[in-house]
């Protein structure tokens, strides 16, 4: 009897283990299944785009015939097959021809979406940019178009070169300091937070946790979560670290310490203890050096530049916005800091 009832939790568990993985091969296969169909949606809107264009050619004036032509073409195609073939949607396919004219170069894990998104980008740069990221990262459409949205290309360019940037995002260079993948500002718009003149630290720190994944994602390359309010014991005395990830790409630990405040000399201080408990107690012989983020609300980037020793690469200072920045003020950053780059280099 006993034997049976054995031989029973044993079918039991091989069932079980028989379960999950024909429940992972239908998920696979239908994960598999509608990237084809959303591959071959793409090819489909790539194909009616070429024609357009080599149409569009044979007229004498080519602009005012290319409008005719897709009118037409709307006005027939519409009533029966629905609005993905308006004039508006025709116009999308035919550009999209233009900007990729190579049907092989075409990414597979791409979405109409995706390409959607990444039409209206005029400067070839950014376009590659986020291109290679999304392949890089695995991005999905939601997650490009918040990345777009948010300006990221335009905010690395804030403490990197334009070639320094997308060698990386080529894979051409690795990321081996922080100011590779480290923004500023870095922009928290999903936290979804109301206007009001301040915040207490640890209601930002438990916010920023609820939306852990979009947080890493604003963080940038490499990151995973490690610890909140980490414990550091230093002779008797207890301090709280606020929170605490590992970076792959860098290799070492990565504390970040909220202030809600602007930025002053001594809160630079208390980072720079921690990152120095890290180093002596926590960090490995194989990994590198820990690296220290202040998220402020504002900062004097003289005093932190003062503060902190001339050949410091460890700590960095980063601005934190609730709302997504305007191009128009990114731009007038970017002019800001190439000004100081000017000025610092005719000293």
């Amino acid at each position: 009897m006993l034997h049976l009832r054995n031989q029973e939790l044993t079918d039991m568990e091989l069932n079980k283990s028989l379960i999950q993985e024909i429940k992972l091969m239908i998920l696979q296969s239908r994960e598999t299944a509608i990237r084809a169909v959303d591959h071959a949606r793409v090819l489909m809107y790539w194909h009616i785009g070429k024609r357009i264009f080599e149409e569009e050619q044979k007229g004498k004036d080519r602009a005012e015939y290319g409008t005719y032509l897709i009118k037409s073409l709307a006005n027939e195609l519409s009533p029966e097959f629905g609005s993905g073939f308006s004039y508006r949607q025709l116009n999308w396919y035919r550009q999209f021809y233009r900007l990729f004219p190579i049907v092989s170069a075409l990414r597979t894990q791409f979405s109409w979406t995706h390409y959607k998104l990444l039409l209206p980008i005029e400067n070839e740069d950014r376009r590659e940019y986020y291109i290679l990221e999304s392949v890089k990262n695995t991005w999905t459409a939601r997650q490009l178009e918040r990345q777009i949205n948010s300006q990221l290309y335009e905010r690395l360019l804030l403490s990197n070169d334009k070639e320094s940037v997308l060698a990386v995002a080529r894979g051409e260079k690795q990321a081996f300091q922080a100011k590779d993948i480290i923004k500023d500002p870095i922009v928290l718009e999903f936290l979804g937070l109301k206007r009001q003149p301040s915040y207490y630290e640890k209601d930002l720190e438990s916010t920023l946790i609820s939306h852990l994944q979009d947080f890493m994602l604003e963080l940038g390359n490499g990151f995973s979560f490690v610890a909140r309010q980490k414990r550091i014991h230093i002779d008797g005395d207890e301090f709280f670290a606020d929170l605490v990830f590992y970076n792959r790409l860098l290799q070492c630990f990565v504390l970040l310490e909220i202030k809600t405040h602007k930025l002053g000399h001594q809160d630079l201080g208390q980072l720079q203890m921690y990152v120095n408990y890290f180093d002596r107690f926590e960090k490995q012989d194989f990994e590198n050096p820990t690296i220290g983020i202040l998220l402020c609300t504002d900062k004097n980037d003289m005093v932190v530049k003062i503060s902190l020793p001339e050949n410091n690469k460890t700590i960095l200072a980063s601005k934190y916005q609730l709302y997504l920045p305007t191009e128009e003020i990114l731009l007038k950053e970017l002019k800001e800091e190439m000004k100081k780059i000017d000025t610092f280099g005719t000293e």
